[in-house]
């Protein structure tokens, strides 16, 4: 069976490399914001164009601890895309905010500003709760659209604050301008499938501002300042360990070429599949971080059973609009308002896609494709 991800592959070719990290952890001792940490946090941040990164225990902490850094709470409202993996709104609901469901664009399945725009004057104009953030999703990698999101965000008499969940956007870009310094505060995941993944869980927050990045320094260790004084009324466990940040600081030295080669990749998917299937958006409108291939198409059940006897794995990503989960249901905006989200569901497959793949690979995953969408 091809594999849908390349995990195992990619550990058994960066070997070496690994056990050399991890073997310098071991001999030092410091397994707990040790070195490595600060060392992959400032080529983090360097690598993004951010001011400065926090490591974190995984993407859901660096939603969550976000958040708190800004103290948003019971009351809030806080935008999400109703198509995504539930972390986005789980982080809401765990600081005692209510997600807002938003409907997403067809051409890239992210947040859509016009939906934005009509969710937020809802909520203004039932006057329950208080519009604080919103949380723009990149999905299967390829960058939302910061501009016209933040251009929503600012109208009316209390500008909304914009969160980058680039769980699955790690090393995307649009116009020149990289997933982590798109928005003000961006949220990372390390979780092992993603574009940059660790041995494990694992997260970053990035942000340009200092007081921010002190805030989370201090969450993500149960509140603590830097002189060991409680400086947070509250705030989790949730550190980078020393041992992930150093496998990530291993893996961070083939990352542009596996995303190089992801590209290739995507390119011949595209090319191969024009006119079978929605495909993902091209090149010219961002550059995609490829954490995932996903195409719609109709009989997605018919295709992806072909494409298991051609050999191919493949993925459902995701079988259901957030509103239609049964711990957020009783928050659904109002029928026909999610659209595109519940279009999505009924029709996103995902197609085995990271640089272990060989050609001939590529070549069979198009073969089977082809042959099952025609």
């Amino acid at each position: 069976m091809i594999p849908l991800f390349g995990v195992q592959r990619q550990t058994a070719r960066l070997r070496a490399a690994l056990d050399a990290r991890i073997a310098a952890v071991l001999d030092h001792g410091g397994f707990v914001l040790g070195p490595e940490v600060a060392a992959f946090e400032a080529r983090l941040a360097a690598y993004c164009g951010a001011g400065g990164a926090v490591g974190v225990g995984s993407g859901w902490s660096a939603l969550h601890i976000a958040l708190l850094a800004e103290d948003v709470g019971p009351g809030d409202a806080v935008f999400v895309p109703a198509f995504t993996f539930t972390a986005t709104a789980d982080a809401v609901v765990a600081v005692g905010a209510t997600p807002v469901f938003v409907d997403v664009a067809p051409e890239t399945l992210n947040m859509a500003p016009g939906a934005l725009a009509r969710a937020l004057e809802a909520v203004r104009r039932e006057g329950r709760l208080r519009p604080r953030h919103v949380i723009a999703v990149d999905l299967f990698g390829f960058p939302a659209d910061y501009a016209g999101l933040a251009a929503v965000a600012a109208e009316g008499p209390e500008p909304l604050r914009l969160l980058s969940d680039a769980a699955q956007s790690f090393g995307g870009s649009r116009d020149g301008v990289r997933v982590g310094a798109m928005a003000p505060v961006t949220a990372l995941s390390f979780y092992p499938t993603k574009p940059l993944g660790g041995l494990g869980d694992g997260g970053a927050i990035l942000s340009d501002d200092e007081g921010l990045l002190s805030r989370y320094r201090s969450i993500r260790n149960c509140g603590r300042g830097p002189d060991g004084l409680q400086a947070e009324p509250a705030g989790p466990t949730a550190r980078l360990d020393t041992l992930q940040a150093a496998v990530l600081l291993a893996k961070l030295d083939s990352f542009d070429a596996e995303l190089a080669r992801k590209r290739e990749i995507a390119a011949f998917y595209s090319s191969a599949l024009a006119g079978l299937a929605d495909l993902p958006p091209p090149a010219a409108e961002a550059e995609s971080a490829w954490a995932l291939y996903t195409i719609r198409c109709a009989a997605r059940d018919r295709v992806r059973a072909a494409l298991a006897e051609a050999g191919v794995a493949t993925a459902i990503y995701y079988a259901a609009p957030l509103p239609h989960h049964p711990a957020f249901r009783h928050l659904a905006p109002p029928a026909g308002a999610l659209l595109v989200a519940e279009d999505a569901a009924a029709r996103a497959l995902s197609l085995p896609m990271h640089a272990e793949l060989t050609d001939a690979e590529v070549e069979t995953v198009c073969a089977a494709a082809r042959a099952a969408l025609s």
